[in-house]
């Protein structure tokens, strides 16, 4: 009780006082705010896309070191999903939103210091640690700040602004890496800017959940219950080989196109992994409830033909094979992910259906960073080309393994 005393005092508030009282927005426009916060974390940890073939004239590193400092991204997703998988649930959405402002404005100043290996892998790291906090968040405090009956629309802004930030991070950083000055700073300078904005926006949300305890850190191990394996193992199978088609057009596709096409432009760079994620949302949002039961399937299939276009497109050399391949995986990825994750969900206990749901995002974190660092020992060993094919090769086989795992499935059933 003396300690308490002390420490209101201390603080300028006298024993019994109750505590002032923090300014909110109404629930409508802290919605939006937070999309828009959203949107700005999401394109924090894509914005150095563009840039890596620039690190790589000034820091002299190959194309392996740029595969493993882009998995170093993943390597923070995974720790954020295991350390603070259900932390909004008891400290409250605010309160979790908030650190994860912090570590994506830590990620840009690391960049913006960036002089060596060691900090571009810290600023990875931490951009994977805003990222793994804010996606799930962000979409719960999206869904309680919505209007009873707007769920749905809630999930669609929440998919719109994870695809539409990942997708604008390259876009911008390009574009002014082409035609602005300081191409490795102002980006994040901006972003920066971007991230004052957002983080002015969550301080003033309201609180949409109760708080129920104090911070405890615990370790959420994966696990999928025994009735839910066999259509988790073929919606995971799918999954792997869309994030990893999405890793491979983040990490590598400037390389692609600077030393196999001759293109180094770091705008087009950027506008081919934009497409990748515009397509990928697109995918999502449009063509997932009109397929239906046939959504899974119809994504593995464009996996396959976006896999065959950029085979192709690597063999001759062409911009054009390259941008359909980005096109036709990206769909592909978008909707062989939504619907996997829908399957899941529709089978997985009520109970359990966040920690399955923490699972499936944690083998697609996996898939995402792994087999790009594949490509990248492939890239030194045998060249960038036969690399390039080769992943192809593999991704065609993972999405054929994920149909005939299907057509199996529906006959058991």
């Amino acid at each position: 009780m003396r300690t308490r005393t002390r420490l209101t005092a201390t603080l300028g508030r006298p024993p019994g006082s109750k505590r002032p009282r923090r300014p909110a927005v109404p629930r409508g426009a802290a919605f939006w705010l937070v999309a828009l916060a959203f949107a700005v974390t999401m394109l924090g940890t894509t914005l150095p896309t563009p840039l890596y073939t620039l690190y790589q004239h000034r820091l002299g590193f190959s194309t392996l070191m740029s595969t493993v400092i882009f998995a170093a991204y993943a390597v923070g997703v995974l720790t954020a999903l295991v350390l603070f998988g259900r932390v909004s649930d008891v400290i409250g959405r605010r309160r979790s939103l908030l650190p994860g402002l912090v570590f994506a404005i830590l990620s840009a100043l690391m960049f913006l210091a960036a002089d060596s290996l060691p900090l571009l892998i810290t600023g990875r790291v931490l951009s994977g640690l805003s990222a793994g906090i804010f996606t799930g968040t962000a979409t719960a405090t999206l869904v309680d700040l919505a209007d009873e009956d707007a769920g749905e629309r809630a999930t669609l802004v929440a998919t719109v602004a994870n695809m539409g930030g990942l997708g604008a991070g390259p876009l911008l950083s390009g574009l002014l890496a082409q035609f602005a000055p300081a191409p490795l700073r102002l980006p994040f300078e901006v972003h920066l800017g971007m991230l004052a904005v957002a983080a002015a926006g969550v301080w003033l949300m309201p609180e949409p959940v109760e708080v129920t305890g104090r911070l405890r850190l615990c370790l959420t191990r994966p696990r999928v219950p025994e009735q839910v394996r066999a259509t988790f193992l073929r919606a995971s199978i799918a999954g792997f080989a869309g994030f990893s088609v999405l890793g491979l057009f983040t990490a590598v596709a400037p390389s692609f196109l600077g030393k196999l096409l001759h293109l180094p432009d770091p705008a087009l760079s950027g506008s081919v992994v934009c497409t990748v994620f515009a397509a990928s949302a697109i995918g999502q949002i449009t063509l997932v409830r009109p397929l239906g039961r046939a959504a899974l399937p119809a994504g593995c299939g464009l996996l396959i033909a976006g896999m065959a276009l950029l085979i192709a497109g690597l063999a001759a050399g062409s911009l054009v094979l390259l941008l359909g391949a980005a096109v036709t995986a990206g769909l592909g990825q978008g909707v062989s992910f939504r619907a996997g994750l829908a399957a899941i969900n529709a089978e997985a206990p009520s109970g359990q259906r966040a920690e399955v749901a923490s699972t499936y995002f944690t083998v697609l974190y996996v898939a995402i960073s792994v087999p790009v660092v594949g490509v990248g020992l492939a890239a030194d060993a045998v060249g960038l080309r036969t690399a390039g094919i080769s992943f192809g090769v593999a991704v065609t086989l993972l999405a054929i393994s994920a149909l005939v795992a299907l057509r199996r499935g529906r006959r058991e059933h």
